[in-house]
């Protein structure tokens, strides 16, 4: 071990179902561990300690829109009732692009999914959290040229200040809109012990999760917004046929390509807050409004890839 060297890991690559499916700006998880069991014998003032059976921790990767048709259909699919079980691997490289490390997992469920908050000031670049449960995973070290692996199709911009909503009834105040808190869906999964095997088998239960779309816009602009508040929270009109739908499209900086599209259904407001009244302030008046939503639909575009 003499020649051996440090090196930092500069580059990850999700791989599904042994092809690429996207790099990742990040990786985290994946790792066996136990829970330690604490028993007391007797008059003994040492309690002795064992560990339990093996449990491994979600995976929870950052990416981009560059991502493969194939880790895109399973995520639609996850979260539209078809849940599926995948296996595949995550390759960490040098900066010379040799690999280094990775970590097979197997029979992965994919349990969240985090579309970034949007800002129309913001500079930064957007990114998509991905989190799934594999049922075991295995390390191995890695070796050889992996550059094939980890180049991935040239992505175009996608910054989280270029957007368009659409909320039916609200377009105006739609134009508007400045920010855009981040959207996450949620699917539970629980263990599911058997007798013979030490790596525990999982499963999707439960409701998905939707989370509220939260937005926010000049005052000066939502009088209509305002309108439907006062219908839908003070008076009671509130039944599902005054509920809304609405859509939300991120795109590149050219405000042409679509990237990804968000299809809301059954949303219905339940809160409309102004900003804190400061006297002489020189900041534009605002309001947050939050909307729940009973079902959330996502589509990919391979036209966020050049």
């Amino acid at each position: 071990m003499a020649d051996a060297r440090g090196y930092s890991a500069g580059k990850f690559v999700l791989v599904v179902d042994g092809t690429p499916a996207g790099l990742c700006s990040s990786v985290e998880g994946g790792h066996a561990t136990s829970d330690v069991i604490q028993e007391k014998a007797g008059g003994e003032l040492t309690a002795f300690k064992h560990i339990g059976g093996v449990k491994y921790e979600d995976i929870t990767v950052n990416v981009g829109a560059a991502i493969s048709d194939g880790f895109g259909k399973w995520i639609q699919a996850s979260f539209g009732k078809k849940h599926e079980r995948k296996n595949g691997n995550i390759l960490s490289a040098d900066f010379d692009s040799k690999g280094r490390a990775g970590m097979d997992f197997f029979n992965a469920l994919v349990t969240e999914l985090g579309f970034p908050a949007l800002d129309a000031s913001s500079k930064d670049a957007a990114k998509m959290t991905v989190k799934f449960s594999p049922e075991y995973t295995r390390f191995k070290k890695g070796s050889g040229d992996a550059s094939a692996a980890i180049s991935p199709p040239k992505q175009k911009m996608w910054t989280p200040a270029n957007f368009r909503l659409k909320i039916d009834g609200l377009e105006e105040g739609c134009a508007k809109v400045n920010k855009i808190e981040a959207l996450t869906l949620k699917q539970k999964v629980v263990e599911n012990p058997v007798g013979e095997m030490r790596d525990y088998q999982k499963e999707p239960v439960g409701l998905l999760d939707v989370p509220n779309l939260v937005v926010t816009l000049p005052e000066s602009h939502a009088d209509k917004w305002y309108e439907y508040h006062e219908s839908f929270v003070i008076k009671g009109e509130n039944g599902q046929d005054k509920e809304k739908g609405a859509t939300l499209t991120y795109l590149t900086p050219d405000l042409k390509t679509e990237v990804l599209t968000l299809t809301f259904k059954q949303l219905g407001i339940f809160k409309l807050t102004p900003d804190k009244l400061d006297a002489g302030s020189e900041q534009i008046r605002r309001v947050k409004a939050e909307f729940y939503c009973e079902s959330l639909e996502f589509k990919f575009s391979g036209s966020a890839v050049g």
